[in-house]
């Protein structure tokens, strides 16, 4: 009801959508009655479902963008080198890193009967194509900036030897994102092939991928044959598909969805997501364009109260990107940099040339419930000022198209995380000339600090300067940061072992159900 008179509907659009809604439910509880019987099929297979949010925006695992995608492929793919738990990185597809006193090469050893999930054993070859594809201008999609720093690279043997063109202290959290995959092979979107300890079976778009155990990876075996990810878009889905037994597993949950579950059939997990939450503001759109207002926005906002009206209290409190996770990075003291303050908020908007507000939209991806009801409270806190903020539900790929991809948006709410464990990933999209600089932030004195931390080879002068970007971002008042938000995970009471990472990711290779 509340979301409705946020939207203007009158009385009769309000019964006519509560009546559409009804259906949509009915139609979702029939589906998942089908659905739990093959859950219960699957239970005795070793098979766990797991239900999402997002269909995947790519498989191949040098194009994906998607958090969510990154997410799940995580256990498909794999690098030279991967994360783990405690926030190391540690040998993967190679047995061991070696790195040069000067900081310039890097020689990593291939791990002996790697496979790709066809059979075929993993190759030098292999190896260079994937970098070389990763660097390789002709595939846009492909191209990493952080691999810009390579000068050449090289086999020796079952060795691959990588030069430099300078020290970098985040070479090989880059390396991470070089996933592994067979030289030549060009089925990736619709096959993939890693070497991952789960491999894929089936993908139904906007419905479900089936990944399966992969009996011959090098390392720990998965505890669980199978899983089955469910691609439910609607928060109501997601919560009827627990409660009908047609998905063991859902994470990314409000602590709303959560209270509609009964605790004697599940344990409600809580870790952090590792994610900025905020209000991102399109940086070259009027009125946005102009300081005065983005920071009468974030003085508008009360963010501690967004979180216990939205969140029930769950949630830290942000104000730059970046996360508590990455201590090493992380300045407390940009925390309470713009402390609530509505009659600064309005003070603001008279300086910038807008006594009276002014509307404005908030674009919002309708299967996340958690940045859809963020996305409430902060409108009507800006509505307490003057601006008269409506919201804009989408699809997710209506909104990847259009506001990720095209830049064609106001405001949004969302979540931006790093997929490599450094402050790289989540300031470098900043910078004026980043291809994912979505919120258009063009900050000269920005892009003169960004180039120098990217290219400093000492490792404290380079956490120095991604402190004062962070500093920069929240001067400027880029955009209104929110939250890094808890990550509230429902798990069936039989199903065990989902370990929390520092990073976006969910390793299902410890999860099984209990027998």
């Amino acid at each position: 009801m509340r979301l409705m008179i946020l939207f203007g509907y009158n009385t009769r659009m309000m019964r006519k959508h509560r009546f559409i809604a009804g259906i949509f439910i009915l139609f979702i509880v029939l589906a998942l009655t089908g659905c739990s019987k093959k859950a219960s099929s699957d239970a005795q297979k070793d098979v766990i479902n797991i239900g999402i949010a997002q269909d995947f925006d790519s498989l191949d695992p040098h194009h994906m963008q998607a958090a969510g995608t990154k997410e799940i492929l995580f256990n498909v793919f794999e690098s030279l080198v991967k994360p783990t738990s405690e926030g190391n990185i540690v040998p993967a597809v190679a047995s061991s890193v070696e790195k040069s006193e000067d900081g310039l090469t890097y020689t990593f050893t291939l791990r002996d009967g790697v496979r790709f999930h066809d059979g075929k054993e993993v190759t030098v070859n292999d190896v260079l194509y994937s970098f070389r594809r990763r660097m390789d201008g002709n595939d846009s999609a492909a191209k990493l900036a952080s691999l810009s720093v390579i000068e050449s690279i090289q086999s020796q043997d079952n060795r691959i030897i990588i030069r430099l063109s300078q020290p970098s202290n985040e070479f090989l959290a880059a390396v991470m994102n070089v996933y592994i995959i067979p030289e030549g092979y060009n089925d990736q979107e619709s096959f993939p092939i890693g070497t991952g300890p789960y491999m894929f079976k089936e993908r139904v778009f906007q419905h479900s991928l089936e990944l399966v155990r992969f009996d011959e990876y090098w390392g720990p075996a998965g505890k669980t044959e199978g899983f089955v990810f469910r691609i439910l878009e609607s928060s109501d889905a997601l919560i009827l598909a627990l409660q009908s037994g047609a998905v063991d597993v859902v994470a990314h949950l409000s602590s709303d969805q959560t209270k509609q579950l009964d605790s004697r059939q599940f344990n409600i997990l809580t870790g952090s997501m590792n994610l900025v939450q905020a209000l991102y503001i399109n940086n070259a759109v009027k009125p946005f364009d102009n300081l005065l207002v983005r920071q009468a926005m974030c003085y508008a906002v009360d963010r501690k109260a967004v979180i216990d009206l939205a969140f029930d209290g769950y949630g830290i409190i942000l104000g730059t990107s970046m996360f508590p996770s990455f201590a090493k990075y992380y300045v407390d003291e940009l925390t309470n940099y713009y402390e609530y303050n509505p009659q600064k908020a309005r003070e603001l908007l008279k300086q910038a040339g807008y006594p009276n507000g002014f509307a404005m939209t908030i674009t919002v991806p309708s299967n996340y419930t958690p940045h859809v009801n963020a996305a409430t409270v902060v409108a009507e806190m800006l509505r307490e000022v003057g601006i008269d903020a409506s919201i804009q539900l989408v699809d997710w790929s209506t909104w990847l198209d259009q506001v990720y991809s095209k830049r064609n948006f106001q405001t949004t709410v969302t979540g931006v995380s790093s997929d490599n464990m450094t402050a790289r990933k989540l300031l470098e999209r900043f910078g004026t000339t980043t291809g994912n600089n979505f919120t258009n932030y063009s900050n000269a004195d920005y892009d003169s600090i960004l180039a120098r931390a990217l290219t400093e080879a000492d490792d404290a002068v380079q956490t120095q300067l991604y402190k004062e970007l962070e500093k920069n971002l929240t001067e400027n008042a880029a955009n209104v940061y929110i939250q890094d938000m808890a990550d509230l995970v429902a798990v069936r009471q039989n199903v065990k072992g989902l370990v929390f990472y520092p990073l976006y990711v969910l390793d299902i290779s410890t999860i099984y159900r209990e027998k």
